[in-house]
């Protein structure tokens, strides 16, 4: 199979083609390597190699079977490699087990070739950790393709896989997404476990993937939406698969939209002028659309979680260095991960607790806009992807920078609610504007439904990067 052959399908069409025998598992991995090894030196999306691994595995059974894959070298491992997490602390981090959502992709067939570059512990939504090294974008090589998957996403925009694994703390699958002209669905809190490992940054961290269609997303959370014996939060199944809700109309929906920030003063023009055109189209396409405010206290809730995740982040290097017997040392880490290690190891337990309350306060807030909206409109990202090293350039304005970047995708992780971010615009200098769509929590169905009707309206699965 050529690389045109291979780029026309998604990951479900390259699994009809081979439940129908048009070509072998083999032969799309082939594909997928000879692709990594074209691009991969410009883009440094692929960190680890597992092709030989890949190849002794080669599934034959299940809805993806041989259908090639990439994990994201941070929370979900893969029995017998390195999970590094984008930290020179993991380097040499071998993973005795596969972790539950590495063995629903395994169960469906999907062949698991390698790991995506990351920031180191996922903390930023740029791809240029010390360890790992710059990723670059596929649309334009001096920029970003986002963070904390931005491997992820430069290897599915690159043409490498048409679908990769992905996770979402703050916007880490929504923000390199948006970056590269891809489908991102963050699940609800809860839709997918991350046994054996428990919350995430206080409940805000979820799994998913990065693709570049509709149906991809859905069929592949179908795979992995199963709750493992003692999850703290789990959601009841979909009442139909996710992937017949993608291909299903969505009726007249109520939707609530804003064009400007919620933790920022501002977003780009164009970034403005994308979430109004969106709004006129679902309006043509026959939904209620309402400019509205968003309710709650953001700058709490931004409080709370900033507390939250250096207090994660501080427990989890505190694990390490107990295992270990020795503490973390300087130059073991980045500098910035250290300061936040340092911030997250004065957070006290009380103050933890405070910072919770914020975050569920603002989510019962936001909560009550969906008593009277189906889905919430905004803009994914504050700008289209930035140049990279442009947000650690001026230290003294990183935290103004960074959600001068991403004001718009950290609450509804906190929120708890799915948020998708869709490919329906771009720059005038050819770079892509996510649109990002939230829905009540559980609410994946009718974000699936809408997105499939966009899908239709403004196609963009052949508008491939440069690269």
């Amino acid at each position: 199979m050529d690389f045109e052959d291979y780029r026309r399908h998604d990951a479900v069409g390259l699994a009809e083609l081979v439940a129908r025998r048009e070509v072998s598992g083999p032969e799309l991995l082939d594909a997928a390597v000879a692709r990594m090894a074209e691009v991969n030196p410009k883009i440094n999306a692929v960190t680890t190699d597992l092709t030989d691994l890949a190849r002794h595995a080669a599934p034959e059974h299940g809805a993806f079977a041989g259908v090639p894959f990439l994990l994201k070298d941070l929370g979900a491992t893969l029995a017998g490699t390195v999970t590094s997490g984008g930290s020179r602390l993991l380097a040499k981090e071998v993973a005795p087990a596969d972790s539950a959502i590495t063995a629903a992709y395994k169960a469906v067939g999907l062949n698991i070739f390698g790991k995506t570059n990351t920031p180191e512990f996922g903390l930023w939504p740029f791809t240029e950790s010390e360890l790992l090294g710059v990723c670059r974008n596929p649309w334009d090589l001096d920029r970003t393709p986002g963070g904390s998957s931005g491997g992820a996403a430069a290897a599915v925009a690159a043409g490498i896989v048409p679908a990769a694994h992905a996770s979402d703390g703050g916007g880490s699958i929504r923000t390199p997404a948006s970056c590269c002209g891809l489908f991102g669905m963050k699940p609800s809190r809860g839709r997918v476990s991350s046994a054996p490992l428990g919350e995430g940054w206080a409940g805000a961290s979820v799994q998913h993937a990065v693709t570049r269609s509709v149906r991809d997303s859905a069929a592949l959370l179908d795979a992995v939406c199963r709750p493992q014996p003692g999850d703290p939060y789990f959601l009841a199944p979909p009442e139909r698969p996710f992937v017949e809700e993608a291909g299903r109309e969505p009726g007249k929906l109520r939707i609530a939209f804003m064009a400007g920030a919620m933790q920022a003063p501002s977003i780009d023009p164009e970034c403005a002028e994308a979430v109004r055109e969106t709004a006129r189209l679902c309006a043509e396409l026959g939904h209620e659309v309402v400019e509205a405010a968003i309710p709650g206290d953001v700058h709490a809730m931004a409080q709370g979680a900033g507390a939250a995740i250096a207090a994660s982040i501080a427990a989890n290097l505190d694990s390490i260095a107990q295992k270990r017997g020795r503490p973390i040392e300087e130059g073991e880490i980045e500098s910035l991960t250290m300061a936040t290690y340092r911030r997250g190891s004065k957070v006290l337990g009380a103050a933890y607790v405070q910072g919770l309350a914020a975050i569920h306060a603002y989510g019962r807030s936001v909560a009550g806009l969906f008593e009277t909206y189906d889905v919430l409109l905004l803009s994914t990202l504050g700008q289209p992807a930035i140049p990279v090293g442009w947000i650690l350039e001026d230290r003294e304005q990183i935290t103004e920078r960074l959600f001068a970047f991403m004001p718009n995708t950290q609450a509804f992780n906190n929120t708890g609610q799915p948020a998708m971010t869709v490919p329906l615009a771009w720059s005038r200098s050819g770079l892509p504007i996510g649109l990002q769509f939230v829905a009540r929590t559980g609410g994946e169905a009718i974000l699936f439904r809408l997105a499939g009707q966009l899908e239709l309206a403004r196609p963009w699965f052949d508008r491939t990067a440069p690269l």
